[in-house]
C-alpha cells in the first residue's frame, strides 16, 4: 500500500464516520451521547489525509538535494506489506453493506444481563398506559416485586427472539459504549401472544405485570414475565438500543 492509498484509505473511513455521525446510522454502533466523538474522529481522519496528502506531494516536488551524491546514494522508499490492504475491507463494509444493529441472534446465544437498579424513580400516576423500557420493566418486576407496576396497563416495545423450545422473549440489546459490549434483557410473554412471532419483528405490547418469573437457558439470569393483552407490530425504533441502559 502506498501514500496514495493510504490517503484514500483515511479520506474513506473519515467520510464513513462523518455520514454515520450526520445521520443515525451511527447508532447501530455505538451510545447516543457518543455523536460528537464520532464526527470528531471523521474530520481528524480527514484533514490527516489532506495533510498526507500534501506533505506527499511537498516532499516530491522538493527533492533532498543532498540524496544524489555518491556517499549517500539514491532514496530508498519502502512499501508496506501487502497484508496492509486488509484495511479496506471494514472501510468497504461501512460503506457499501452497513450491519444493521445487534437483534434476535446474539440475544438467543446471550444470557440476560439485568442487574440490580441503585433505585426505582417515581412512576406517572394516572389511568393512561404507562410506558416502560424492557430493562426498567424487568428490573422492577425483579428486584422491586412489580409493586409500583401492579394494576397498572403497560407498554413496552422491544424485538422478538425466540430460545431453543420456541419460547418468546421481548428483548433490547443495551450497550455501556458501543454495540461490542452490547448486551440484552428480556422480558417472557405470556397471555394472548400472538401465534406465530418471527425473530427481531418490533412489537409493541400492551399488558399487565404478573409475579411469574424463569431463568434464562442461557446463564440462568432472572426473566420476569409481561401478561399480554395485546401487540402489533412497529418500525424499528430511531436508536433500537435501550435508552435507560446503565443510568
Amino acid at each position: 500500500m502506498n501514500r496514495l492509498a493510504q490517503t484514500a484509505l483515511l479520506f474513506l473511513l473519515g467520510a464513513t464516520l462523518l455520514h454515520a455521525g450526520t445521520t443515525d446510522l451511527y447508532l447501530r454502533y455505538v451510545k447516543e451521547g457518543l455523536r460528537p466523538l464520532v464526527l470528531l474522529a471523521g474530520a481528524v481522519l480527514i484533514v490527516t489525509a489532506a495533510a498526507t496528502l500534501w506533505y506527499d506531494r511537498r516532499g516530491t516536488a522538493t527533492p533532498d538535494r543532498g540524496t544524489a551524491t555518491p556517499d549517500r546514494g539514491a532514496p530508498t522508499h519502502h512499501r508496506e506489506p501487502r497484508v496492509s490492504w486488509l484495511l479496506t475491507l471494514p472501510v468497504l463494509a461501512l460503506i457499501l453493506v452497513a450491519p444493521p444493529a445487534l437483534g434476535s441472534y446474539s440475544a438467543a446465544h446471550t444470557g440476560t444481563a439485568l442487574t440490580k437498579p441503585f433505585g426505582f424513580p417515581a412512576l406517572p400516576t394516572g389511568d393512561a398506559p404507562l410506558h416502560l423500557a424492557v430493562a426498567d420493566y424487568a428490573g422492577r418486576a425483579i428486584y422491586d416485586d412489580g409493586r409500583a407496576l401492579r394494576d397498572r396497563e403497560l407498554k413496552i416495545t422491544g424485538f422478538v427472539t425466540l430460545d431453543r423450545k420456541g419460547a418468546p422473549y421481548l428483548v433490547r440489546m443495551g450497550l455501556n459504549c458501543c454495540a461490542a459490549d452490547a448486551q440484552p434483557v428480556k422480558i417472557a410473554l405470556t397471555g394472548n401472544v400472538p401465534p406465530v412471532l418471527r425473530p427481531d419483528t418490533w412489537l409493541e405490547v400492551t399488558g399487565t405485570y404478573t409475579p411469574r418469573r424463569t431463568k434464562d437457558p442461557v446463564n440462568n439470569g432472572p426473566i420476569p414475565y409481561l401478561k399480554v393483552t395485546t401487540a402489533r407490530p412497529v418500525p424499528t425504533p430511531h436508536d433500537p438500543y435501550d435508552e435507560t441502559w446503565n443510568t
